[in-house]
Parts: C-alpha cells; structure tokens; sequence
C-alpha cells in the first residue's frame, strides 16, 4: 500500500473516533507493519468504512450551512413559527405534497408548546408536483401579507393540493390574491435562491431539517429534532 493510501487510512480512523485511529496509528508509522495489516484490520472492521463516509458527510454539510446559515434561518416574510428572537432555529425544507411533511405537522406544533426558546422557519421546497410551486407561490404571497400560518395549516387540512384546495385555503386566511401576478417574480425568485441551498447542502427529499451545522433528512421522531436541537443549543 502507497503513502497516499496509508494516508487516506489515517483519515479515516480520525473520522471515526479516537479508538480506531489509535488502533490504526502503529499501522501508518513509518516503518510500521506493512500495508496488508491495514486491509486486514479493515476487512475484519467493515463497519467503520460508512461510519466513517457518514461522519466525513456530516462535517461537509456542516460547512456549507455554516457557509450560509444567515440566509438559511432568515424567514421569507413570516413564514415561521414558534419564538422569533429564538435562541435556536430548526429550518425545515418542505413542500405541500409531501405526506410526510403533512405527518410532521403535530410534531412541529409539539415542540413549540415544549421549548419557548425554538423558532421554526419553513422554506419552499417545491419539487414533488407542478401543484406544489403554484402552493408554494401562493404560500409566500401569504407570508409576505403576514398570514403563513393560517394559510399553511388552512392548505394542509384542505386535502390532496390542488388549485380548488389552494384557493380555499388562501381564501380562509385572508390572502388578497389580486397581488400574485405582480408578486409572481418576488416568490419565484425565493424559490430559486431554496432550490439553489437545498443542492448546496445534498438535500434530496422532503422534509429536510437544519438545526445548527446539522443537516437531517425524512420524517424523524420528535426525541431525534429535540437532541438536534438541544446540541445547537449547548454547542
């Protein structure tokens, strides 16, 4: 085995912890045991190869959140719930035709009422549907009016999303939809600049979470958000 491999080796034990990278130090030294103890140690230990790929996975994403997490916990109009002068905020990427996002919605509302410190913000993520961008538009329009909330939960108890559902649920918060013509270009613009962070930070699917560095995908039990949250928190 090359240096370049023996180096790739080391790195990975400093990936994975402490107890591995000492198990592999005697192997890279120079004048170690040969390269063939390496392999050896790693086909006997396979399961430190994707432990390690997920650690280096997590510390990329880390970086690219922490790249533009201002614009990230920044909410598009009031498009958040929870303490706006929060001490922490989880960001959840979604879209209205995502059932899981429609599953986490009880979730979200516990861990307000549980911790008065969270602010939510949610963030278009309009992939799923050609229905789901005419939501989302429609969805910034309310935030931009100061009606997110009652239109996003107007909209998710409205049934499968569709312009009859999207219209109603404008209608029941009170959205003046006379301006989304001309507001048109403003949502699709905040469209873009999500879809553009989303591809910045792997994301693949909805829900998507960001909850300090962290990046945290599907939909997560209540106690997983919370210890995100809580390591944001003390971090």
């Amino acid at each position: 085995m090359g240096i370049k491999a023996l180096a790739a080796v080391a790195v990975l034990g400093g990936l994975i912890g402490g107890g591995t990278a000492l198990a592999l130090a005697p192997m890279v030294a120079p004048g170690g045991p040969s390269g063939e103890m390496v392999r050896s140690y790693l086909l006997d230990h396979p399961e430190v190869i994707p432990e390690a790929m997920q650690r280096l996975q997590d510390r990329e994403q880390g970086k690219a959140v922490a790249a533009i997490s201002g614009d990230l916990t920044k909410a598009f109009g009031n498009a958040y719930s929870g303490n706006p002068k929060g001490d922490v905020t989880l960001v959840e990427f979604y879209d209205y035709n995502c059932g899981y996002c429609r599953a986490s919605l009880p979730l979200l509302k516990q861990l307000v009422q549980a911790d008065p410190k969270l602010r939510i913000v949610y963030r278009e993520l309009p992939i799923l549907a050609p229905s789901s961008k005419a939501a989302a538009r429609m969805s910034l329009l309310a935030a931009a009016q100061g009606k997110f909330l009652a239109f996003h939960d107007a909209l998710y108890a409205g049934g499968p999303v569709s312009d009859a559902t999207i219209a109603a649920a404008a209608r029941a918060a009170r959205v003046d939809t006379t301006k989304l013509a001309a507001f048109q270009p403003q949502a699709d613009a905040e469209i873009a600049r999500n879809m553009e962070a989303a591809g910045r930070l792997g994301l693949n699917g909805t829900p998507s979470w960001i909850v300090g560095n962290r990046v945290l995908s599907g939909a997560l039990p209540i106690e997983q958000l919370q210890k995100a949250i809580a390591d944001a928190r003390n971090g």
